[in-house]
């Protein structure tokens, strides 16, 4: 008793007493009961259903649909504690009912067995088919490749990788799949990505790789190649989601009836699927906005590490392009999570949790679903008509095209609000609809998208935005920033100056359409008149400050030059970003450096082109010490030596004895003359030639700020977010201007051109009640067509390029210099075409070979702003090969008329109340 008596000795006791009965109960729980506890935890068990969030809508100005969402059901895998074995065979049973209901499954496997049997990886074979198709040999690699790129498109070779595919992208319209900073092709980043996630080594064949993942995933040998690859299908995609493997991978999207039914029946069976309702991007619209829309695309396995880090599961869909992909942030929503417990049938017993999906944000853009139609529509079928010279018709009168244009099929409208930068509409054409990216697009789909022929810059490529991002030669659009700087130098408007027919400089003449055709001129015309009449001779003048005609000085201000040209056309905005939120493509505007760095380019490439030709054998055949020699000839354009100097210079650098005069007179005349500026550049980039290069948005804007009293606005497609009321402009900038009042001189100009007698778009706005202010431009495209093949091209026309040779002594010759020069002659085509040159002695020229491809017509500008007296909206349209600017006046008027008698009940919609409830 007084060992009980002692406090330390009770708790003892106590505690021992507390072990004993959990000791009992443990006993009972795992012996006596364990059978029947062990049954009931095994009834119920806890699932998390994920519910994807429905993306934000995107609505024009006034509220109405561009892209929305449709409810749809997917088919979702989760690999949860489920054994390997049975994991493949439920995937192999809902693949199967999935192929016999014909839904689409998400098959994301590179690794395809081809007809004769053999394994392949999907990342080479696009590969191949994009070198195969920009005329390259299958073997190049990405830095072969990329070099190519450069040589063809003539970029400075002083420009490092990074700079030159700037310039690929911006001027050119150029995108290689190719990443520049590792000097890869993407396709090769994806493969080691996808080899990388289950540890194999990016050497192993595809045939190697498909063996291992049979190990890796456990697939019985006993099942046919056929259906093991179905089974790794669905466990890619579950492996896809690294660390985020609790969140269910979708393995088929917009399922049918008869799937849902068949899966939900054998709901008990397959305990690694579910059937969940989530929403597809919808555009009621169809190619409507597409190029400002954009679509949306599954994450690239380049791409997934990136996307997981901000929460999204590889299975998800994304914006790719336009404004679905610069908005992706808000426009994406938060995906919601259920948890529930089920029992062993699949029966729900109850909600742990559950926090709802929460939808994306909507976005208002400033664009007019309305006018955006119109401009669409008109497009169209100008091309259309221009094809057949047919009649544009319309409610304001029918518009006759006089000649056929028949590759006029590719173009683009931009329209702007004057007074603030808002986009009204910006249609391009070729279009797409984005609804087939929706739930993934199908490779004879996306086959469709891409360009007939590559080789040909000017191919219709429908996912193209050409508004935005094709930057071409202005033609006389631009004579309205020659006229600016001009009035600001002290030009009097009303002073008359007589149009020469033509300028002439050496053995070339620069002349008005009216000169060269028909050897007639304007007469005396002030720039009222030159503006509505587009006299190139006028603004000859005005660049030069001399009057042509007489060879006496305008007396305009000193400063008055080139340079002051291009320094207003930055004021306008040329050549800058227009602050657009979607990519758009930006040239600087002319200049000396621009031009020394091209002439340089030019010239290098022609020297390694003519390698054979013009250097010794001991040359050519180092590679180093023959770039090092032309490097050296080439930095001598900025010194510009004379030509004794260069002649002297020549023959220690390997040029062939009897070629050094030849080498020398091509430098000298043809390259160091040429590589600075000349009174013949001034002329031509007066008039929106030469140089100059700028897209419809960039010249859109321009124009608009002509009408807002020379204050540039930034650009922009976004007018409002959900919750967050209408979007915050920074003001517009001012130009610098003396006087103010010049551009109503400009506006008075433009009024000719669609009201005047003599003005070039009278026809066009003849009838219609509003006053209007314009400008055509017609800008000239150099250069011959490439046909898709140049090998079969040069084989249809050898007989008529040098009728004394034969295909076989071609193709003996290419192979030589494929052989003996393979760092200079990279591609069958330039060794075939070099072959030609080298068999014809020096009687073929490269001109000689292209004689036989087509000629590209002009391209087609119009720009416009309405009404005259208050402008409200401005806008821009490119033809390609569209033949003549007013050819674009229809297209204009069009858009003008539905802008300007727009159904204004749409004014009452409240966008405040809209977007922060």
């Amino acid at each position: 008793m007084r060992w009980f008596k002692l406090r330390d000795n009770q708790i003892l006791l106590l505690i021992l007493v507390l072990m004993g009965l959990l000791a009992v109960r443990l006993f009972s729980l795992t012996v006596i009961e364990g059978e029947s506890w062990k049954n009931a935890a095994q009834a119920i068990s806890i699932k998390s259903v994920y519910t994807s969030a429905p993306r934000g809508e995107i609505l024009d100005r006034y509220g109405r649909l561009l892209a929305g969402n449709r409810p749809s059901f997917t088919v979702q895998f989760s690999k949860g504690n489920i054994e390997d074995e049975e994991l493949n065979a439920q995937a192999l049973e809902v693949l199967g009912v999935l192929e016999a209901n014909g839904d689409s499954v998400n098959d994301n496997l590179p690794i395809i067995r081809g007809a004769d049997g053999t394994y392949y990886y999907t990342y080479q074979k696009t590969i191949e088919n994009w070198l195969v198709a920009q005329g390259m040999p299958k073997d190049f690699t990405a830095e072969e490749a990329f070099q190519e790129i450069r040589n063809r498109n003539e970029i400075d070779p002083g420009l490092d990788k990074y700079a030159a595919q700037t310039e690929l992208q911006t001027v050119y319209s150029v995108y290689p799949p190719i990443s520049v900073k590792k000097m890869k092709y993407l396709e090769d980043i994806d493969k080691e990505s996808f080899l990388g996630r289950y540890y194999l080594e990016p050497t192993l064949t595809a045939a190697q790789a498909f063996v291992a993942l049979r190990k890796e995933f456990a697939i019985d040998p006993s099942l046919s190649n056929i259906d093991a690859r179905k089974i790794m299908v669905v466990r890619n995609e579950l492996a896809a989601q690294g660390y985020m493997s609790y969140i269910p991978a979708t393995i088929s999207q917009d399922i049918s009836a008869q799937t849902i039914v068949t899966l939900e029946e054998r709901g008990s069976a397959l305990n690694a699927v579910e059937v969940v309702a989530e929403s597809v991007r919808y555009y009621p619209n169809g190619e409507t906005a597409a190029h400002v829309l954009g679509y949306l695309g599954q994450i690239s396995e380049s791409e997934k590490e990136d996307y997981k880090k901000k929460g999204y599961s590889t299975s998800d869909m994304v914006g790719k392009d336009g404004v679905e992909k610069a908005f992706e942030s808000i426009l994406k929503g938060e995906d919601g999570i259920k948890n529930v417990e089920v029992n062993a049938f699949g029966d729900l017993v109850t909600v742990i949790s559950d926090s709802g999906a929460k939808k994306g944000k909507d976005i208002y853009l400033t664009i007019d679903l309305e006018v955006q139609k119109t401009a669409q529509a008109a497009l169209e079928e100008a091309l259309a008509k221009i094809r057949t010279a047919g009649t544009f018709e319309s409610k304001y009168g029918n518009y006759k095209y006089g000649k056929a244009y028949r590759n006029a099929n590719v173009g683009a409208v931009v329209a702007i609000d004057v007074k603030t930068g808002d986009v009204i509409a910006m249609a391009s054409c070729p279009a797409f609809d984005p609804n087939l990216f929706a739930t993934g697009i199908s490779s004879e789909d996306w086959k469709s998208l891409q360009s007939e022929n590559p080789r040909d810059p000017l191919s219709p490529l429908p996912l193209f935005n050409v508004g935005a991002r094709t930057a071409v030669q202005p033609g006389s659009t631009f004579k309205m920033v020659t006229a600016t700087a001009a009035l600001e130098s002290g030009l009097d408007p009303q002073r008359k100056l007589l149009d020469g027919g033509a300028v002439k400089l050496g053995n070339r003449t620069y002349g008005c359409l009216l000169w060269n055709m028909y050897k007639r001129n304007h007469g005396y015309v002030d720039l009222y008149q030159a503006m509505e009449v587009s006299c190139n001779y006028y603004f000859y003048d005005l660049a030069a400050n001399k009057d042509f005609a007489t060879g006496k000085s305008l007396g305009l201000s000193e400063d008055m030059s080139i340079e002051k040209i291009t320094s207003y056309a930055a004021q306008y905005g040329l050549g800058l970003p227009t602050g657009i939120e979607i990519p758009e493509t930006v040239v600087s505007v002319p200049s000396q450096e621009k031009k020394m760095s091209a002439m340089k380019t030019y010239l290098k490439n022609v020297l390694i082109g003519r390698a054979e030709m013009y250097f010794d054998k001991k040359t050519i055949s180092d590679k180093e010490l023959l770039m090092k020699n032309i490097e050296t000839i080439v930095n001598w354009t900025e010194e510009n030596p004379g030509r004794k100097t260069i002649m002297e210079r020549l023959a220690p650098l390997g040029v062939k004895t009897d070629m050094i005069e030849t080498v020398c007179d091509l430098c000298k005349f043809s390259y160091f003359n040429q590589a600075t500026w000349t009174l013949g550049d001034e002329l031509n980039i007066s008039i929106g030639q030469g140089e100059n290069a700028y897209t419809p948005l960039q010249i859109a804007n321009y124009v608009a700020t002509i009408g807002n009293s020379g204050i540039r606005n930034q650009v922009t497609l976004l007018r409002a977010i959900e919750g967050s009321g209408s979007v915050e402009k920074e003001p517009g900038q001012k130009m610098d201007l003396k006087d103010y009042g010049i551009l109503d001189d400009i506006t008075e100009g433009m009024v000719r051109v669609a009201n005047g007698s003599k003005g070039s778009a009278r026809s066009v706005f003849a009838n219609f009640p509003v006053t209007v202010a314009a400008k055509t431009g017609t800008a000239q495209r150099a250069g011959k067509v490439n046909p898709p093949d140049e090998i079969e091209y040069l084989k249809t026309n050898l007989s008529r390029i040098n009728s004394s040779l034969n295909w076989e002594q071609v193709e003996t010759e290419k192979d030589r210099l494929l052989h003996d020069y393979p760092d200079i002659y990279t591609t069958q085509s330039s060794a075939a075409r070099q072959a030609v040159i080298n068999l014809s002695r020096g009687k073929i020229t490269s001109a000689s070979i292209d004689a036989y491809k087509g000629n590209y017509d002009s391209f087609a500008w119009f720009v416009a702003m309405a009404p005259a007296e208050d402008p409200q909206i401005a806008v821009a349209i490119l033809l390609f090969q569209g033949g003549s600017g007013p050819y674009a006046g229809p297209i204009a008027r069009e858009v003008i008329g539905e802008y300007l008698g727009l159904d204004k009940t749409y004014s009452d919609y409240s966008l405040e109340t809209v977007v922060t409830e």
